[in-house]
């Protein structure tokens, strides 16, 4: 009985952290289309450092203030000669995931977003020369059929939108193959992976935001009609892009690594839905199928990649890189189910 009440327990809160890890990503997806375009503050330079100094201050509060997750120390050199690069890479990475959702759609964007297993594969193939069992270059075929029948079939395809989008998951797929020699050492979570990469990230996109956009934003702030609630609504979605972080954190310690590949694939499709009901993008029959047909590679990718890792392989057989095995390594270093959204 006392078993049963535990299983119970375990998976209601299983549903309920994916659920909660949906909210927040569906929600923060959307407020920065909305931004977008409804509110026409046109500016994604400018929406990913209000991002990235909400997640500066949420860090500090959880860790320093409020002590909910114990500070992991990095030492002084480390932090410019490993933590810099990877903030780096990982700003380019938010900007041109705010970019792409500029121009194109919600439901193009997270599609081509699902295209990063096959880049990440790819280029740990060219540049580290890593071998895959033949099995994982299969299961990329779904997804990059998918994309290709996704992006012919698009309705309100822009090509500048796409290519903000193809080349932030080459920057996904970058700082996640980084991040296992630059970050070799420390055990990240999602929410001291913020506290010293978004400060950072900061620093980094702030002159270029005033440079490129400063001039913009002050236009706006002068035309807008309302222009205090849109400013609130725009510091909201930076907050509830913070607590996304956190809901990471708490998704991953609350599921197993296959049900987290799955809930993050069906996550896609739930924000495809909503920005489609909201937004009422157009999206014909043959889009509609591509995108399911990428989803349903994403998912057998995952289940390839966690299947071959518990297999032992014979002596001399180069090792495929595995799913983790267990939830610390699992943590991301940054977000990529945010896909990446900071």
């Amino acid at each position: 009985m006392e078993e049963s009440v535990i299983f119970q327990w375990s998976v209601f809160r299983s549903v309920l952290a994916i659920l909660q890890w949906w909210g927040f990503n569906v929600t923060v997806i959307i407020m920065n289309k909305w931004i977008f375009q409804k509110l026409d503050f046109k500016f994604p330079l400018t929406v990913s450092c209000v991002h990235f100094i909400c997640s500066s201050i949420g860090a500090y509060v959880v860790i320093k203030v409020l002590k909910i997750k114990p500070l992991i120390m990095v030492e002084p050199e480390d932090r410019w000669r490993r933590i810099f690069p990877m903030s780096f890479v990982f700003c380019i990475n938010i900007v041109l995931g705010n970019v792409s959702l500029r121009f194109i759609p919600v439901s193009f964007m997270q599609t081509i977003k699902s295209f990063t297993p096959a880049t990440t594969v790819v280029l740990q193939w060219l540049v580290w020369r890593k071998h895959f069992d033949w099995r994982i270059w299969a299961s990329l075929i779904p997804i990059v059929g998918g994309i290709l029948l996704t992006s012919v079939t698009e309705l309100s395809f822009n090509m500048f939108g796409f290519c903000a989008a193809l080349f932030g998951c080459l920057a996904t797929s970058t700082k996640t193959i980084l991040a296992e020699s630059l970050l070799h050492g420390y055990k990240f979570d999602s929410i001291n992976t913020v506290y010293y990469m978004a400060p950072f990230a900061t620093m980094i996109l702030g002159l270029p935001a005033m440079l490129v956009e400063g001039n913009g934003v002050i236009n706006w702030f002068h035309t807008h009609e309302s222009v205090w609630p849109a400013i609130i609504i725009i510091f909201s979605s930076g907050v509830l892009a913070f607590c996304l972080n956190f809901s990471i954190f708490y998704v991953i310690h609350s599921t197993t690594a296959v049900t987290f590949n799955v809930a993050g694939n069906l996550k896609v499709a739930v924000a495809v839905l909503v920005s489609w009901l909201i937004f009422h993008n157009p999206i014909s029959a043959m889009n509609a199928v591509g995108c399911a047909i990428t989803l349903v590679g994403c998912t057998f990718y995952g289940y390839v990649r966690h299947m071959l890792s518990q297999q032992s392989p014979p002596p001399g057989t180069p090792r495929t890189p595995r799913t983790p095995r267990n939830r610390m390594e699992l943590l991301p270093l940054v977000n990529d189910k945010l896909d990446d959204k900071v």
